[in-house]
């Protein structure tokens, strides 16, 4: 007898970086980090699940703090959609930008809000990686 699993749907997810810079009053002063943070899970727990938070730690590109990972749903990942790096998200224009586009299905279901394509960053390469010479 066979069981089929079924793999559950996840959701579009932010990730947010509070590693060693984001996050900090010291890096970004006058930002309310908690303040973004709080937003963001309450827009999450608003939002009827078709988004996610989560934090971590350091995520890599520390000079353009703060960073945030738009993860692709499950949905949007078969569309062809991949996580997309948004740095310099310091603002509350900013975190709503990403709320926004969060909500309405995120990368490989919704193009992004133009403001906010402004601040894609590259992500980082896999420490360890070895180049070819």
């Amino acid at each position: 007898m066979t069981t089929a699993v079924r793999a559950a749907r996840r959701p579009c997810t932010l990730v947010v970086c509070r590693g060693c810079c984001c996050g900090d009053r010291r890096k970004n002063p006058g930002f309310d980090h908690d303040g973004q943070l709080r937003t963001l899970r309450a827009a999450a727990a608003d939002s009827g699940g078709r988004f996610a938070v989560r934090t971590t730690d350091c995520l890599g590109p520390c000079g353009q703090a703060n960073v945030v990972v738009v993860q692709p749903s499950s949905t949007g990942r078969a569309a062809g959609g991949r996580p997309v790096w948004v740095g310099f998200a310091t603002d509350d224009d900013s975190t709503w930008e990403l709320v926004r586009w969060a909500s309405a299905g995120g990368p490989g279901l919704v193009e992004p809000p133009a403001a906010l394509e402004l601040q894609f960053v590259p992500a980082p390469r896999a420490a360890g990686a070895r180049t070819r010479r």
